[in-house]
């Protein structure tokens, strides 16, 4: 599926609220230059994290060398490593020191499939379940993109990474629920994503 590549969110998108953003990145593309392509992903799943309630968020505890991409206001892309194995794509939200980021948890491949193939799976012919699995989750997204801690505070209003102007989706569309994979702030309903939509990492 070949898309038109929309004009970027502005930085002002990325200076409101973490939920508000979060909500309404549901729908945009995600988007890395890749050479002379681009691999294009619709964001059909996010979590929210403010560390000044919530223990789960990186920023919790103050601002420390890891996570300091997360104090310096909305706009940025905040990547970390985990598990030993996985990197996460965080969206930074707010103003400078606010310590709030929006984890992309899933993507509903669109362009640039093959190069994420290859990325991910090492081929570039899938099967069904390979094709939904590709880039539903934190780190398997990020393995299809290719995003490691080179691309941590990336500006989103730049060339190379990006994030597209699409019509907000309308609230009945958007479910929200507990976060995955936590042990902390477990019963916050701050996991936000598209009803129905079949890239869902867990619906």
């Amino acid at each position: 599926m070949k898309i038109t590549i929309n004009k970027k969110l502005p930085l002002k998108f990325y200076k409101r609220d973490v939920h508000i953003v979060a909500k309404e990145l549901l729908g945009k593309y995600f988007v890395k230059k890749h050479g002379e392509k681009y691999l294009i992903g619709k964001i059909v799943e996010v979590e929210a994290y403010d560390g000044n309630v919530d223990e789960a968020s990186h920023s919790f505890n103050g601002k420390t060398k890891r996570n300091s991409v997360m104090f310096e206001g909305g706009g940025k892309l905040y990547v970390y490593f985990t598990y030993g194995m996985y990197y996460c794509a965080n969206v930074v939200t707010g103003n400078i020191n606010d310590g709030k980021a929006i984890l992309i948890r899933a993507l509903e491949p669109i362009d640039g499939i093959d190069e994420m193939s290859i990325n991910r799976f090492g081929k570039n012919i899938l099967t069904d379940k390979e094709f939904k699995n590709l880039c539903n989750g934190p780190g398997k997204l990020c393995k299809a993109y290719n995003i490691d801690r080179k691309d941590n505070g990336t500006e989103l209003t730049g060339n190379y990474i990006f994030i597209t102007d699409e019509k907000p989706l309308k609230q009945k569309e958007i479910v929200s629920s507990k976060r995955i994979g936590i042990k902390k702030s477990v019963d916050l309903p701050w996991r936000y994503y598209i009803k129905d939509n079949p890239y869902v990492s867990k619906p």
